[in-house]
């Protein structure tokens, strides 16, 4: 079996995730002292305990779910576990795709904890800058999606399984967007509950300060095979990670390709790592022979 190993996104955050993992598990409960030291603020506490408007900020929630996905990996070895030893691929949605280049030692864990935690706080800033949303169009081919994009001078954001697209931009022309999608017979589109337009161009500033910040952190090749976002292939050399994470802030996540081409590339099973089973369904929904298995707290390892 070769395991691909998939790493969640913004949006799959609950209150009390890694709550179990860090109860029950020393390498798990050792990550998250770490984190908590490392960031400076109380990682933890908010993780555990909430409150939930808190854990959804994005400067919150990116390095919460970067934590947990690390700690269920780190629970996982302490364990023993065979499969976890067969992992040969990982890849993340969106933030997570830092996860997995961490776990793939792209990173130690420190270093990419202070990359996530500067992403999530330098897109908060672009959020609370602009005037910006998303929505989700489901059951429309990629085509559908670009004319209507086109129209309205938005973005397609997130490409996730086949017929279910995220757009992106500015509020208003979300909400013109999403009235004229149902207007015209497109089968579900429904604007999302985000803090702003997510890999679009009104994260240009977000993309720009995190490109600086990156020039200070050193990349190591990876030890696994990681998909980026940003092409949805395998990218293996350091200063072609550190483009592809630049891009990726304003640019479409292909995370539809990103699981084709783990598939291609010889993973023959599918664990997600995180809270929710989102990327599961993804999983299934582009492939539904795909083996599949979502992990979110101690009880599930």
């Amino acid at each position: 079996m070769s395991l691909a190993l998939l790493f969640a996104g913004q949006g799959a955050q609950k209150v009390g995730m890694g709550k179990s993992l860090y109860e029950n598990s020393a390498a798990a409960r050792a990550l998250y002292d770490e984190a908590n030291s490392v960031l400076g603020w109380d990682l933890k506490k908010i993780s555990f305990e909430g409150p939930d408007a808190e854990l959804t900020q994005t400067k919150v929630c990116q390095p919460a779910l970067f934590v947990h996905g690390l700690a269920l990996l780190a629970a996982l070895k302490e364990k023993g576990d065979a499969g976890i030893a067969d992992a040969k691929y990982a890849l993340g949605l969106s933030l997570g795709e830092i996860t997995a280049l961490t776990a793939a030692g792209v990173f130690d864990f420190a270093t990419g904890l202070r990359v996530v935690a500067e992403r999530g706080r330098l897109m908060q800033m672009a959020c609370e800058a602009t005037h910006g949303s998303m929505a989700a169009i489901i059951g429309e081919s990629r085509e559908t999606v670009a004319a209507l994009c086109a129209k309205f001078d938005l973005e397609a954001a997130n490409f996730n399984c086949p017929g279910q697209i995220i757009i992106s931009g500015e509020k208003q022309k979300i909400v013109d967007a999403v009235a004229d999608a149902k207007a015209n017979g497109i089968r579900k589109a429904m604007e999302l509950n985000v803090a702003g337009a997510y890999h679009s161009r009104l994260m240009v500033p977000a993309r720009d300060a995190f490109e600086k910040f990156l020039e200070t952190i050193p990349f190591a090749a990876p030890q696994m095979t990681v998909f980026t976002n940003t092409t949805g292939k395998a990218v293996s050399e350091p200063a072609d990670i550190r483009a592809a994470l630049v891009k990726q802030v304003v640019s479409s996540v292909l995370w539809e390709d990103c699981l084709v081409s783990a598939q291609a590339a010889g993973a023959t099973a599918f664990l997600e790592l995180g809270p929710g089973g989102v990327l599961a369904g993804h999983v299934k929904r582009t492939n539904k022979e795909w083996p599949v298995t979502s992990k979110s707290e101690y009880a599930d390892l």
